[in-house]
């Protein structure tokens, strides 16, 4: 990625990866669930937060996720979703930080799925945490597999993203 870009552009470009996920979010609510099992969705607008930590940096790409998060329960009308979407997005964020040291940009598409599983385990921990019972982690494993999944697919789209870009900066 060429060098960073400070006042009005980056704010014009975190502004803009704002916008992409909250529309991307915003469209996939409108796909009917792919199973019966609660909280279980392919999580696109995740592509962005991957393709910001890893070409913005961990600052930056917790504003647009921040942003997303909330917007994204005050459009959709549910704030409750507000805890659920911030505990998983925020414990999913430290994982891609933590991997973000450890990978490169040819290994993105590793650190999806496992940030798609964190995401979920914190997700249930709040769920946890609301309803005071433990009995939600039974999902734990479904989730674990969906989150994979998606994760893959997420991470490989992320990469491709970083990618492509990369090459246009250049």
């Amino acid at each position: 990625m060429a060098g960073p870009v400070n006042g009005t552009g980056r704010m014009t470009r975190l502004a803009l990866l704002t916008a992409i996920a909250l529309t991307i979010f915003m469209a996939e609510a409108q796909i009917p669930a792919l199973t019966t099992i609660p909280g279980v969705k392919l999580g696109l607008a995740n592509i962005v937060t991957v393709y910001a930590v890893f070409a913005l940096g961990p600052g930056d790409a917790l504003m647009v996720l921040s942003a997303r998060v909330f917007l994204g329960a005050v459009f959709s009308g549910q704030m409750i979703t507000l805890v659920y979407s911030a505990a998983g997005g925020l414990l999913s964020w430290c994982v891609l930080c933590l991997l973000k040291k450890l990978l490169t940009g040819e290994q993105l598409w590793l650190a999806s799925p496992v940030a798609a599983v964190f995401h979920n385990l914190g997700q249930l921990l709040a769920a946890a945490a609301v309803m005071r019972t433990w009995a939600v982690m039974a999902y734990l494993p479904y989730l674990v597999i969906a989150a994979v999944i998606a994760g893959l697919f997420t991470g490989i789209a992320a990469q491709a993203l970083l990618k492509r870009l990369n090459k246009i900066q250049k």
